[in-house]
């Protein structure tokens, strides 16, 4: 392990022993590089395996990277199906396990170590001279006490899940949420398992409109057939449902589609209680049930729920590079490159432009965030984005900047890449064919037909605009001006 007093091979730091960290080790041990990983939790990919019960929507394709792939192949291993769905646990036990076990990497994973804050050894934020020279310090605590490692470059592939937001509608937990913690969950308990008991014959209010918020309604519909007594409550912030119920058959992952078409059929049956335009403000717990109440006064309050699961998305730990020098966009916190790509305000899409080193850098050269950590509040990541970020990444680590500027990203749509929400939702909600003319036929890099058509041409397009220079809506919204109507051309 490189440490204070060693600093002549090039050692580059990973934090995170997830998939996208893993994978950035893969990439870095193909090219020769030594690399240390630190994993703050007791083994591989914690994050995942919180949510071990949850069947993926991506199939296995999508869920492997090449480079640990080659790596797992030089010892007998064998992709399983390409077409089947893994659930978060299957991940870990038939990939990532083993990728972690596997000879070249083993021995540079240290479990049990938290980076606590990264800066460069003799600078602070404010000093400037000579800095780019200076190695990478990470305070590192471990069973033996806090440490201080030397690196010559960073990635930080921590992740968001450990970091969930909570249900209060200004960003920070509802008044008396902290109180009520004992009767509140975050993410994805294993409803139809371990977290049985908590749940069968109770009245239950789950928060969020994501994918994991789909996950737990649908889990809890499916409690309910089973356990009379169980009652399920939805509440949403929004008012338009489109998005999470999705594209259906024109969705490219076909497990996603099918997850939206079966929320939506369970509202539309009643099976779900839902609380549209319900951005949660306060909790109150009275004789052992709790109350929760909306920040708009004409919104009827949610009474009686013995137990609430928040599945609102999670945000990045920005402390851990407080004393280097970044620059993140002041709402999404990624990059300034990457936010117009990704923020959830102006898309809807189902792929992002094919992004790497570029977008991920930031002014403090040879120090990158990515995978989850790379998107900041943004929650339309995949974990095809995050490996094609570590190759890209990774390469430019190493001077192979060929390699890292071609940078190549086949995402499956969704099937909603744009929806225009001034039109009310009704019973049968509707798809839009699409922005701009419909999705990309042939290039999957373009998020839609004119985007499309505007790159064959050899301009920029019309959906990805130059991170440069800010976009009209994004100047729009920081004057706090709304449209009613948001696509993928902006």
């Amino acid at each position: 392990m490189a440490d204070s007093t060693s600093s002549s091979a090039f050692t580059v730091a990973v934090i995170g022993a997830g998939p996208i960290g893993l994978a950035a080790a893969a990439h870095l041990v193909g090219r020769g590089l030594a690399v240390e990983v630190f994993e703050a939790g007791a083994g591989v990919a914690v994050h995942l395996q919180s949510y071990g019960h949850v069947r993926l929507f991506s199939p296995w394709r999508y869920n492997v990277d090449t480079a640990a792939r080659a790596l797992l192949e030089s010892t007998g291993w064998a992709m399983p199906d390409s077409d089947g769905l893994p659930t978060a646990g299957e991940l870990v036990e038939r990939y990532l396990g083993p990728l972690a076990a596997h000879r070249a990497l083993a021995p540079h994973i240290h479990f049990g170590h938290q980076v606590l804050g990264i800066s460069r050894a003799g600078f602070d934020k404010v000093k400037t001279a000579g800095r780019e020279h200076a190695d990478f310090v990470l305070v590192v605590q471990a069973a033996e006490g806090v440490k201080e490692i030397r690196a010559q470059a960073v990635i930080d592939a921590s992740g968001t899940w450990g970091q969930p937001n909570p249900m209060g509608i200004h960003g920070f937990p509802a008044l008396g949420e902290r109180a009520a913690r004992e009767h509140i969950a975050y993410g994805m308990p294993d409803i139809l398992g371990a977290a049985r008991g908590r749940y069968a014959g109770r009245s239950v209010m789950v928060v969020g409109a994501g994918h994991s918020a789909a996950g737990n309604l649908l889990a809890l519909a499916a409690l309910a057939e089973g356990e009379p007594g169980t009652r399920v409550h939805w509440t949403v912030r929004g008012k338009d449902l489109r998005k999470i119920f999705g594209g259906g058959s024109a969705d490219g992952l076909p497990a996603r589609g099918a997850l939206g078409t079966r929320l939506r059929d369970l509202v539309e049956q009643q099976h779900i209680v839902l609380h549209l335009g319900f951005g949660v403000q306060s909790l109150e717990r009275v004789g052992g049930l709790t109350t929760v109440r909306a920040i708009d006064p004409t919104v009827a309050p949610v009474e009686g729920i013995d137990e609430i699961i928040v599945a609102a998305g999670s945000r990045p730990d920005l402390s851990l590079a407080r004393e280097l020098r970044t620059r993140l966009d002041p709402w999404i916190e990624s990059t300034e490159a990457l936010a117009d790509l990704i923020d959830p305000n102006l898309h809807s899409c189902g792929t992002v432009r094919p992004h790497g080193h570029k977008e991920l850098a930031h002014p403090e050269p040879g120090f990158y965030a990515i995978g989850a950590k790379s998107y900041g509040r943004a929650p339309n990541f995949l974990m095809a984005t995050g490996y094609e970020q570590a190759r890209s990444v990774v390469a430019a680590i190493a001077g192979d900047w060929v390699a890292a500027n071609q940078v190549l990203l086949d995402l499956p749509q969704t099937g909603v890449c744009s929806v225009d929400l001034s039109e009310p939702l009704t019973g049968q909600t509707t798809v839009a064919s699409g922005c701009c003319g419909g999705p990309a036929v042939q290039d999957m890099s373009a998020c839609c037909a004119l985007d499309e058509t505007k790159k064959a041409k050899g301009s920029e397009g019309c959906g990805c605009p130059p991170a440069a220079a800010p976009t009209a809506s994004k100047v729009a919204a920081s004057q706090q001006v709304v449209t009613a109507k948001t696509s993928c051309c902006g």
